[in-house]
C-alpha cells in the first residue's frame, strides 16, 4: 500500500504534465519519438512527457512589412519601394516540417520577387497601376509558398520614395499639362461664346428695334454707375457716306492738279544739234518747271 500510493501520485502528475491546451487560433504540431504524430487542437490534448513534443503554430492572418528595397524600373529610374503582406498558415505540419523558419523565408521571398517583379515595368506602370502589380506579387509569392503550407492574402505596394530630380520633372508635366487644359478649355470657352455671338447677331438683324433697344439698355448700364464720362457707340454706316464724299474730293483735287501742270519742254530731234542760246533757254524753262513742282508739293 505504501508503494501504490506514491506510483500513484507520480502517474497523476506524469499526466498532468502531459496536458497542453491550445486556443481556437492554435494548432500543435506533435512528435511522438521523433515522428511526426499528427497536429493536434484546439482544446485540451494530451502530449506524453518525455516521449512526445509539440510545437504550437497560430493560424491568424500575419501582416509581414518588406523593408525598402532599391528597384530599377524598366525605363532605367531608381526608386525605393516598400510593401507589406499579408499571409496565414493554412497547415501547420508542413510549415512546420516543410522549411525551418517559414516568417523569414516568406520575407526574403517577398522581397526579391518584389524587385524582380518592379525591375520589368516602367514608372509610369508604377505609379497608375498599382492592383495589377499587386495581383502580379500576390500570384508569384502565394505559387511559391504553397508548398510551405502557406497561403498569401494579398500583397500592397505602400510607398514608392522618387529622386529629387525625377519629382520635379514630374512638377514640370503636370504643370504643363494643366496649362494645356486650361488653353484648351479657353478655346472651347471663345468657340461657344463666337457661336452664341453669332446666333444673337442673327436675331438682332432680323428686327432692326431690338438692335435700338439694346443700344438703350447699354447706355442706361453705364449710367446706372455714376459715370463722368458716358460713351455713346457711333455706327460705322452713319459715317460712310461722309468718308466717300471726302474720297471723292481728294481724288477730284488730284485731277485739277494733274490737268494745271505745264506740259514738259519739247527736246529738239535727234540728230540735230542745238544752238546755245536754244539750250539756254531749255535750261531756264526746265528749272521753272522743278521749282513750280517743288512749290505745288509744298502747297499741298
Amino acid at each position: 500500500m505504501e508503494i501504490l500510493l506514491p506510483a500513484l501520485l507520480l502517474a497523476v502528475g506524469y499526466c498532468f504534465g502531459s496536458l497542453r491546451v491550445l486556443r481556437q487560433y492554435e494548432r500543435g504540431v506533435s512528435f511522438f519519438l521523433g515522428k511526426y504524430w499528427g497536429t493536434k487542437g484546439p482544446g485540451l490534448i494530451f502530449v506524453p512527457l518525455g516521449l512526445a513534443s509539440m510545437k504550437r503554430m497560430s493560424l491568424r492572418t500575419m501582416a509581414l512589412d518588406i523593408p525598402p528595397q532599391d528597384v530599377i524600373t524598366r525605363d532605367n529610374v531608381s526608386v525605393k519601394v516598400n510593401a507589406v503582406l499579408y499571409m496565414k498558415v493554412l497547415d501547420p505540419a508542413k510549415a512546420f516540417i516543410e522549411i525551418e523558419d517559414y516568417l523569414y523565408a516568406t520575407s526574403q521571398l517577398s522581397q526579391t520577387t518584389l524587385r524582380s517583379v518592379l525591375g520589368e515595368v516602367e514608372l509610369d506602370e508604377l505609379l497608375a497601376d498599382r492592383e495589377k502589380i499587386n495581383a502580379v506579387l500576390k500570384k508569384i509569392i502565394d505559387t511559391r509558398t504553397d508548398p510551405w503550407g502557406i497561403e498569401v492574402s494579398a500583397v500592397e505596394v505602400k510607398d514608392v520614395d522618387l529622386p529629387d530630380q525625377m519629382k520635379r520633372a514630374m512638377a514640370r508635366q503636370a504643370e504643363a499639362e494643366r496649362e494645356r487644359r486650361a488653353k484648351v478649355i479657353a478655346a472651347q470657352g471663345e468657340l461657344q461664346a463666337s457661336a452664341t455671338l453669332a446666333e444673337a447677331a442673327k436675331m438682332l438683324a432680323s428686327e432692326p428695334v431690338s438692335l435700338q433697344l439694346r443700344y438703350l439698355q447699354t447706355v442706361t448700364e453705364i449710367a446706372a454707375e455714376n459715370n463722368s464720362t458716358t460713351i455713346f457707340p457711333l455706327p460705322m454706316d452713319l459715317l460712310r457716306p461722309f468718308m466717300d464724299m471726302a474720297d471723292r474730293a481728294a481724288r477730284t483735287r488730284e485731277d485739277k492738279a494733274v490737268a494745271a501742270a505745264p506740259a514738259p519742254a519739247a527736246l529738239p530731234p535727234a540728230g540735230r544739234p542745238m544752238p546755245a542760246h536754244e539750250l539756254g533757254d531749255l535750261m531756264q524753262r526746265l528749272k521753272e518747271t522743278a521749282a513750280k513742282e517743288e512749290s505745288d508739293k509744298h502747297g499741298k
